[in-house]
Protein backbone atom coordinates (compact mmCIF):
# COMPACT_ATOMS: atom_id res chain seq x y z
CA UNK A 1 0.00 0.00 0.00
CA UNK A 2 1.39 3.41 -0.99
CA UNK A 3 1.82 6.24 1.48
CA UNK A 4 -0.92 8.16 -0.36
CA UNK A 5 -3.40 5.30 0.05
CA UNK A 6 -2.54 5.01 3.76
CA UNK A 7 -3.17 8.73 4.19
CA UNK A 8 -6.54 8.51 2.40
CA UNK A 9 -7.70 5.58 4.57
CA UNK A 10 -6.59 7.35 7.75
CA UNK A 11 -8.44 10.51 6.68
CA UNK A 12 -11.63 8.52 6.05
CA UNK A 13 -11.41 6.96 9.54
CA UNK A 14 -11.00 10.39 11.09
CA UNK A 15 -13.99 11.74 9.15
CA UNK A 16 -16.18 8.77 10.11
CA UNK A 17 -15.42 8.61 13.82
CA UNK A 18 -13.99 11.99 14.75
CA UNK A 19 -10.75 12.55 16.63
CA UNK A 20 -12.36 12.40 20.10
CA UNK A 21 -14.07 9.12 19.39
CA UNK A 22 -10.93 7.12 18.86
CA UNK A 23 -10.92 4.69 21.83
CA UNK A 24 -8.55 5.62 24.62
CA UNK A 25 -6.92 3.22 27.01
CA UNK A 26 -7.79 4.36 30.54
CA UNK A 27 -4.79 4.44 32.87
CA UNK A 28 -5.36 2.19 35.87
CA UNK A 29 -4.13 3.86 39.05
CA UNK A 30 -2.15 1.81 41.55
CA UNK A 31 -1.59 2.07 45.29
CA UNK A 32 1.59 3.99 44.48
CA UNK A 33 -0.50 6.64 42.71
CA UNK A 34 -3.18 7.08 45.37
CA UNK A 35 -1.51 6.55 48.76
CA UNK A 36 -0.18 9.84 50.05
CA UNK A 37 -1.94 11.71 47.26
CA UNK A 38 -3.83 14.71 48.76
CA UNK A 39 -6.49 14.35 46.07
CA UNK A 40 -7.33 10.85 47.33
CA UNK A 41 -8.62 11.16 50.89
CA UNK A 42 -9.00 7.86 52.76
CA UNK A 43 -11.44 6.66 55.41
CA UNK A 44 -12.44 3.51 57.29
CA UNK A 45 -15.90 2.23 56.41
CA UNK A 46 -18.34 -0.32 57.75
CA UNK A 47 -21.78 0.97 56.86
CA UNK A 48 -23.66 -1.11 59.43
CA UNK A 49 -26.95 0.45 60.51
CA UNK A 50 -28.09 -1.99 63.20
CA UNK A 51 -26.63 -3.11 66.54
CA UNK A 52 -25.69 -6.47 65.06
CA UNK A 53 -23.72 -7.52 62.01
CA UNK A 54 -26.28 -10.23 61.38
CA UNK A 55 -28.08 -7.48 59.45
CA UNK A 56 -25.78 -6.51 56.61
CA UNK A 57 -25.97 -3.19 54.76
CA UNK A 58 -27.50 -3.69 51.32
CA UNK A 59 -25.81 -2.75 48.06
CA UNK A 60 -28.25 0.15 47.66
CA UNK A 61 -27.48 1.43 51.16
CA UNK A 62 -23.76 1.20 50.47
CA UNK A 63 -24.22 3.09 47.20
CA UNK A 64 -25.89 5.90 49.15
CA UNK A 65 -22.90 5.99 51.50
CA UNK A 66 -20.42 5.94 48.62
CA UNK A 67 -22.07 9.00 47.09
CA UNK A 68 -21.94 10.83 50.43
CA UNK A 69 -18.27 10.01 50.96
CA UNK A 70 -17.36 10.82 47.38
CA UNK A 71 -19.01 14.23 47.78
CA UNK A 72 -16.63 15.05 50.65
CA UNK A 73 -13.58 14.03 48.62
CA UNK A 74 -13.09 10.47 49.87
CA UNK A 75 -11.65 8.17 47.20
CA UNK A 76 -10.12 5.29 49.20
CA UNK A 77 -12.02 3.06 51.64
CA UNK A 78 -10.72 0.60 54.17
CA UNK A 79 -12.69 -2.56 55.04
CA UNK A 80 -11.85 -4.99 57.83
CA UNK A 81 -12.80 -8.54 56.86
CA UNK A 82 -14.24 -10.54 54.00
CA UNK A 83 -16.25 -13.18 55.87
CA UNK A 84 -19.32 -10.94 55.89
CA UNK A 85 -21.23 -9.85 52.78
CA UNK A 86 -20.29 -6.24 53.48
CA UNK A 87 -16.88 -6.38 51.79
CA UNK A 88 -18.16 -7.99 48.60
CA UNK A 89 -21.15 -5.64 48.59
CA UNK A 90 -18.88 -2.60 48.91
CA UNK A 91 -17.00 -3.71 45.81
CA UNK A 92 -20.24 -4.49 43.99
CA UNK A 93 -21.67 -1.07 44.91
CA UNK A 94 -18.58 0.78 43.68
CA UNK A 95 -18.54 -1.25 40.47
CA UNK A 96 -22.19 -0.37 39.79
CA UNK A 97 -21.59 3.32 40.51
CA UNK A 98 -18.66 3.36 38.09
CA UNK A 99 -20.89 1.90 35.37
CA UNK A 100 -23.62 4.45 36.12
CA UNK A 101 -21.17 7.38 36.17
CA UNK A 102 -17.85 7.16 34.34
CA UNK A 103 -16.49 9.96 36.55
CA UNK A 104 -17.13 8.09 39.82
CA UNK A 105 -13.87 7.04 41.44
CA UNK A 106 -13.37 4.93 44.57
CA UNK A 107 -10.71 2.42 45.58
CA UNK A 108 -10.51 -0.11 48.41
CA UNK A 109 -8.00 -1.32 50.95
CA UNK A 110 -9.42 -4.80 51.48
CA UNK A 111 -8.99 -6.23 54.96
CA UNK A 112 -8.47 -9.92 55.68
CA UNK A 113 -9.26 -10.74 59.31
CA UNK A 114 -6.55 -12.82 61.04
CA UNK A 115 -6.71 -14.30 64.53
CA UNK A 116 -5.38 -17.11 66.69
CA UNK A 117 -6.68 -20.59 67.45
CA UNK A 118 -9.74 -20.45 69.75
CA UNK A 119 -9.95 -16.67 69.26
CA UNK A 120 -12.76 -15.11 71.30
CA UNK A 121 -13.04 -18.54 72.99
CA UNK A 122 -14.68 -19.95 69.86
CA UNK A 123 -12.97 -23.33 70.21
CA UNK A 124 -12.52 -25.85 73.00
CA UNK A 125 -10.26 -23.73 75.16
CA UNK A 126 -8.65 -20.37 75.74
CA UNK A 127 -7.11 -18.42 72.84
CA UNK A 128 -3.81 -20.01 71.81
CA UNK A 129 -1.60 -17.18 70.57
CA UNK A 130 1.05 -19.59 69.32
CA UNK A 131 -1.28 -21.14 66.74
CA UNK A 132 -3.47 -19.52 64.12
CA UNK A 133 -7.13 -20.00 63.44
CA UNK A 134 -8.08 -22.48 60.73
CA UNK A 135 -10.28 -19.75 59.27
CA UNK A 136 -7.35 -17.55 58.32
CA UNK A 137 -6.71 -19.52 55.13
CA UNK A 138 -10.35 -19.06 54.08
CA UNK A 139 -10.17 -15.34 54.79
CA UNK A 140 -7.04 -14.92 52.67
CA UNK A 141 -8.47 -17.02 49.82
CA UNK A 142 -11.64 -14.90 49.80
CA UNK A 143 -9.61 -11.68 49.76
CA UNK A 144 -7.59 -13.00 46.82
CA UNK A 145 -10.76 -13.94 44.96
CA UNK A 146 -12.26 -10.46 45.44
CA UNK A 147 -9.01 -8.75 44.41
CA UNK A 148 -9.02 -10.79 41.21
CA UNK A 149 -12.68 -10.01 40.55
CA UNK A 150 -12.27 -6.26 41.08
CA UNK A 151 -8.68 -5.38 40.11
CA UNK A 152 -9.75 -1.87 39.13
CA UNK A 153 -11.01 -1.20 42.68
CA UNK A 154 -8.94 -3.29 45.13
CA UNK A 155 -5.52 -1.65 45.33
CA UNK A 156 -4.36 -2.89 48.76
CA UNK A 157 -4.83 -6.04 50.84
CA UNK A 158 -4.25 -5.73 54.59
CA UNK A 159 -3.44 -8.98 56.37
CA UNK A 160 -5.05 -8.60 59.78
CA UNK A 161 -6.41 -5.71 61.81
CA UNK A 162 -4.62 -5.06 65.11
CA UNK A 163 -3.82 -8.77 64.94
CA UNK A 164 -0.37 -8.56 66.56
CA UNK A 165 -0.86 -6.10 69.41
CA UNK A 166 -0.68 -7.84 72.77
CA UNK A 167 -3.63 -6.04 74.37
CA UNK A 168 -5.89 -7.83 71.86
CA UNK A 169 -5.93 -10.71 74.33
CA UNK A 170 -8.90 -12.48 72.73
CA UNK A 171 -7.28 -13.04 69.35
CA UNK A 172 -3.73 -11.73 68.74
CA UNK A 173 -1.20 -13.76 66.77
CA UNK A 174 2.58 -13.69 66.61
CA UNK A 175 4.19 -11.72 63.73
CA UNK A 176 5.18 -14.99 62.04
CA UNK A 177 1.54 -15.69 61.20
CA UNK A 178 1.12 -12.33 59.47
CA UNK A 179 4.47 -12.82 57.74
CA UNK A 180 3.34 -16.20 56.39
CA UNK A 181 0.28 -14.72 54.68
CA UNK A 182 2.04 -11.56 53.47
CA UNK A 183 4.67 -13.76 51.82
CA UNK A 184 1.90 -15.91 50.31
CA UNK A 185 0.26 -12.86 48.72
CA UNK A 186 3.59 -11.50 47.51
CA UNK A 187 4.27 -14.88 45.90
CA UNK A 188 0.89 -14.76 44.12
CA UNK A 189 1.89 -11.36 42.77
CA UNK A 190 5.20 -12.68 41.49
CA UNK A 191 3.39 -15.57 39.78
CA UNK A 192 0.96 -13.21 38.08
CA UNK A 193 -2.02 -14.52 40.08
CA UNK A 194 -2.50 -11.04 41.55
CA UNK A 195 -1.68 -7.66 39.98
CA UNK A 196 1.97 -6.78 40.47
CA UNK A 197 1.07 -3.25 41.61
CA UNK A 198 -1.34 -4.49 44.31
CA UNK A 199 0.18 -3.45 47.64
CA UNK A 200 0.27 -5.84 50.60
CA UNK A 201 0.43 -4.69 54.22
CA UNK A 202 -0.84 -5.40 57.71
CA UNK A 203 -2.80 -2.77 59.61
CA UNK A 204 -1.75 -2.65 63.24
CA UNK A 205 -1.09 -0.61 66.35
CA UNK A 206 2.08 1.49 66.43
CA UNK A 207 3.54 -0.75 69.16
CA UNK A 208 3.20 -3.83 66.92
CA UNK A 209 5.31 -2.13 64.26
CA UNK A 210 8.22 -1.75 66.67
CA UNK A 211 7.18 1.57 68.17
CA UNK A 212 6.36 0.00 71.53
CA UNK A 213 8.37 -2.03 74.02
CA UNK A 214 11.23 -4.40 73.27
CA UNK A 215 8.87 -7.39 73.59
CA UNK A 216 7.70 -6.57 70.06
CA UNK A 217 11.22 -6.44 68.60
CA UNK A 218 11.45 -9.98 67.28
CA UNK A 219 13.03 -11.41 64.13
CA UNK A 220 9.71 -12.18 62.47
CA UNK A 221 8.68 -8.53 62.82
CA UNK A 222 11.89 -7.49 61.10
CA UNK A 223 11.14 -9.94 58.29
CA UNK A 224 7.56 -8.67 58.08
CA UNK A 225 8.67 -5.05 57.78
CA UNK A 226 10.86 -6.08 54.86
CA UNK A 227 8.07 -8.14 53.27
CA UNK A 228 5.23 -5.60 53.21
CA UNK A 229 4.94 -2.92 50.56
CA UNK A 230 4.22 -0.29 53.20
CA UNK A 231 3.42 -0.02 56.90
CA UNK A 232 -0.16 0.70 57.95
CA UNK A 233 0.08 2.14 61.47
CA UNK A 234 -2.66 2.87 64.05
CA UNK A 235 -2.53 5.63 66.66
CA UNK A 236 -5.23 6.51 69.21
CA UNK A 237 -4.49 9.44 71.53
CA UNK A 238 -8.16 9.45 72.59
CA UNK A 239 -7.88 6.00 74.14
CA UNK A 240 -4.62 6.98 75.77
CA UNK A 241 -6.21 9.89 77.62
CA UNK A 242 -7.21 7.04 79.95
CA UNK A 243 -4.62 4.33 79.32
CA UNK A 244 -1.59 6.64 79.13
CA UNK A 245 -2.75 10.04 80.43
CA UNK A 246 0.67 11.62 80.90
CA UNK A 247 0.33 13.77 77.77
CA UNK A 248 -3.26 14.81 78.55
CA UNK A 249 -2.68 17.98 80.59
CA UNK A 250 -2.64 21.77 80.55
CA UNK A 251 0.44 23.73 81.53
CA UNK A 252 -0.25 27.20 82.88
CA UNK A 253 -3.95 26.43 82.90
CA UNK A 254 -4.85 29.29 85.23
CA UNK A 255 -4.07 31.79 82.48
CA UNK A 256 -6.15 30.01 79.83
CA UNK A 257 -9.85 30.17 79.04
CA UNK A 258 -11.78 26.90 78.90
CA UNK A 259 -11.77 26.88 75.12
CA UNK A 260 -8.03 27.59 75.04
CA UNK A 261 -7.44 24.66 77.41
CA UNK A 262 -9.38 22.38 75.07
CA UNK A 263 -7.58 23.65 71.99
CA UNK A 264 -4.27 23.16 73.79
CA UNK A 265 -4.88 19.55 74.82
CA UNK A 266 -6.02 18.69 71.29
CA UNK A 267 -2.75 20.04 69.94
CA UNK A 268 -1.02 17.79 72.46
CA UNK A 269 -3.09 14.88 71.15
CA UNK A 270 -1.82 15.62 67.64
CA UNK A 271 1.77 15.78 68.90
CA UNK A 272 1.24 12.49 70.74
CA UNK A 273 0.09 10.79 67.51
CA UNK A 274 3.12 12.19 65.71
CA UNK A 275 5.39 10.85 68.46
CA UNK A 276 3.98 7.35 67.91
CA UNK A 277 4.59 7.68 64.17
CA UNK A 278 8.15 8.80 64.92
CA UNK A 279 8.71 5.76 67.15
CA UNK A 280 7.77 3.43 64.28
CA UNK A 281 9.77 5.42 61.75
CA UNK A 282 12.88 5.30 63.94
CA UNK A 283 12.56 1.56 64.58
CA UNK A 284 12.18 0.80 60.87
CA UNK A 285 15.13 3.05 60.11
CA UNK A 286 17.22 1.25 62.75
CA UNK A 287 16.74 -1.95 60.73
CA UNK A 288 18.18 -0.29 57.65
CA UNK A 289 14.78 -0.44 55.97
CA UNK A 290 13.07 2.37 54.10
CA UNK A 291 9.34 1.79 53.70
CA UNK A 292 6.39 4.19 53.34
CA UNK A 293 4.33 4.58 56.51
CA UNK A 294 0.67 5.56 56.29
CA UNK A 295 -1.92 5.95 59.04
CA UNK A 296 -4.15 2.89 58.75
CA UNK A 297 -6.42 4.03 61.52
CA UNK A 298 -6.91 6.91 63.92
CA UNK A 299 -9.98 8.66 65.24
CA UNK A 300 -11.78 10.41 68.06
CA UNK A 301 -15.18 9.52 69.52
CA UNK A 302 -17.84 12.19 69.92
CA UNK A 303 -19.37 10.64 73.05
CA UNK A 304 -18.55 8.25 75.89
CA UNK A 305 -20.56 7.33 78.93
CA UNK A 306 -17.58 6.07 80.89
CA UNK A 307 -13.77 6.16 80.61
CA UNK A 308 -13.51 9.03 78.14
CA UNK A 309 -16.60 11.05 79.03
CA UNK A 310 -17.89 13.18 81.89
CA UNK A 311 -16.98 10.54 84.49
CA UNK A 312 -13.57 9.87 82.96
CA UNK A 313 -11.00 11.92 81.08
CA UNK A 314 -13.60 14.24 79.51
CA UNK A 315 -12.04 13.67 76.10
CA UNK A 316 -15.09 12.96 73.96
CA UNK A 317 -17.40 15.45 72.27
CA UNK A 318 -18.00 16.73 68.75
CA UNK A 319 -15.81 19.80 69.18
CA UNK A 320 -12.71 17.78 70.14
CA UNK A 321 -13.50 15.23 67.45
CA UNK A 322 -13.57 18.02 64.85
CA UNK A 323 -10.25 19.44 66.04
CA UNK A 324 -8.59 16.04 65.93
CA UNK A 325 -9.95 15.33 62.45
CA UNK A 326 -8.63 18.68 61.24
CA UNK A 327 -5.22 18.12 62.86
CA UNK A 328 -4.83 14.64 61.40
CA UNK A 329 -5.80 15.68 57.89
CA UNK A 330 -3.46 18.68 57.97
CA UNK A 331 -0.50 16.73 59.35
CA UNK A 332 -0.77 13.69 57.09
CA UNK A 333 -1.37 15.74 53.95
CA UNK A 334 1.62 17.93 54.74
CA UNK A 335 3.75 14.78 55.11
CA UNK A 336 2.31 13.12 51.97
CA UNK A 337 0.74 10.32 53.99
CA UNK A 338 -2.67 8.73 53.66
CA UNK A 339 -4.87 8.67 56.76
CA UNK A 340 -7.65 6.08 56.84
CA UNK A 341 -9.60 8.07 59.38
CA UNK A 342 -11.80 6.02 61.70
CA UNK A 343 -14.55 6.24 60.75
CA UNK A 344 -17.15 7.36 58.23
CA UNK A 345 -20.44 6.59 60.05
CA UNK A 346 -21.31 5.63 63.62
CA UNK A 347 -21.87 1.89 64.06
CA UNK A 348 -23.83 0.71 67.10
CA UNK A 349 -22.89 -2.98 66.80
CA UNK A 350 -19.39 -2.26 68.05
CA UNK A 351 -20.58 -2.03 71.65
CA UNK A 352 -24.14 -3.26 71.32
CA UNK A 353 -24.49 -4.16 75.01
CA UNK A 354 -23.46 -0.65 76.03
CA UNK A 355 -25.30 2.04 74.02
CA UNK A 356 -23.13 4.73 75.65
CA UNK A 357 -19.86 3.02 74.76
CA UNK A 358 -17.38 5.21 72.91
CA UNK A 359 -16.86 2.59 70.18
CA UNK A 360 -20.35 3.40 68.91
CA UNK A 361 -19.53 7.09 68.28
CA UNK A 362 -16.39 7.34 66.16
CA UNK A 363 -18.24 8.32 62.97
CA UNK A 364 -18.09 11.69 61.26
CA UNK A 365 -21.79 11.05 60.57
CA UNK A 366 -24.44 9.63 62.87
CA UNK A 367 -26.17 6.41 61.84
CA UNK A 368 -29.11 8.52 60.62
CA UNK A 369 -26.80 10.52 58.37
CA UNK A 370 -26.42 13.73 60.36
CA UNK A 371 -23.07 15.41 59.82
CA UNK A 372 -21.16 15.99 63.04
CA UNK A 373 -19.41 19.28 63.77
CA UNK A 374 -16.26 18.26 61.85
CA UNK A 375 -18.32 18.38 58.63
CA UNK A 376 -20.68 21.29 59.27
CA UNK A 377 -18.73 23.48 56.85
CA UNK A 378 -19.32 20.95 54.06
CA UNK A 379 -23.06 21.05 54.75
CA UNK A 380 -22.91 24.86 54.48
CA UNK A 381 -21.14 24.54 51.14
CA UNK A 382 -23.92 22.30 49.83
CA UNK A 383 -21.69 19.35 48.96
CA UNK A 384 -24.34 16.90 50.23
CA UNK A 385 -27.25 18.55 48.46
CA UNK A 386 -29.69 15.95 47.17
CA UNK A 387 -27.93 13.07 48.93
CA UNK A 388 -29.66 10.91 51.51
CA UNK A 389 -28.95 8.09 53.95
CA UNK A 390 -31.88 5.74 54.46
CA UNK A 391 -34.28 8.47 53.37
CA UNK A 392 -32.71 11.19 55.54
CA UNK A 393 -31.17 14.30 54.03
CA UNK A 394 -27.68 15.19 55.27
CA UNK A 395 -28.18 17.84 57.94
CA UNK A 396 -26.12 19.06 60.89
CA UNK A 397 -26.17 17.59 64.37
CA UNK A 398 -27.59 19.92 67.05
CA UNK A 399 -29.64 21.47 64.22
CA UNK A 400 -26.53 23.48 63.46
CA UNK A 401 -26.68 25.30 66.81
CA UNK A 402 -23.06 25.65 67.92
CA UNK A 403 -24.02 27.12 71.30
CA UNK A 404 -26.04 24.01 72.04
CA UNK A 405 -23.12 21.84 70.94
CA UNK A 406 -20.65 23.69 73.14
CA UNK A 407 -22.76 22.97 76.23
CA UNK A 408 -21.71 19.33 75.82
CA UNK A 409 -18.03 20.14 75.42
CA UNK A 410 -16.10 19.03 78.50
CA UNK A 411 -13.05 20.79 79.90
CA UNK A 412 -10.39 18.35 81.17
CA UNK A 413 -9.90 18.46 84.94
CA UNK A 414 -6.64 20.35 85.28
CA UNK A 415 -5.82 19.27 88.83
CA UNK A 416 -6.15 15.57 88.06
CA UNK A 417 -4.25 15.91 84.82
CA UNK A 418 -1.34 17.82 86.25
CA UNK A 419 -0.70 14.97 88.69
CA UNK A 420 0.57 13.04 85.67
CA UNK A 421 2.84 15.79 84.36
Amino acid sequence: MTSLNKYIIFSIVIMMFGCNKIPKTEKQLSATDILGNPNYLAISYGGYRQNTRDIQPTVEQIKEDMKILSAMGIKILRTYNVHFEQAANVLKAISQLKKEDSNFEMYVMLGAWIDCKNAFYRGHGAPDHNQESERNAVEIATAVSLAKQYPDIVKIIAVGNEAMVHWATSYFVKPGVILKWVNHLQELKSQGELPKDLWITSSDNFASWGGGGSEYHVKDLEKLIKAVDYISMHTYPMHDTHHNPVFWGVEGGNDLSDIDKIDFVMLKAKEYAISQYDSVFNYVKSLGVKKPIHIGETGWASFSGSLFGANGTKATDEYKEALYYKHMREWTQKENMSCFYFEAFDESWKDAKNPQGSENYFGLFTIEGKAKYALWDLVDKGVFKGLKRDGNSITKTYNGDKKALMKDVLVPDENKLLMHE
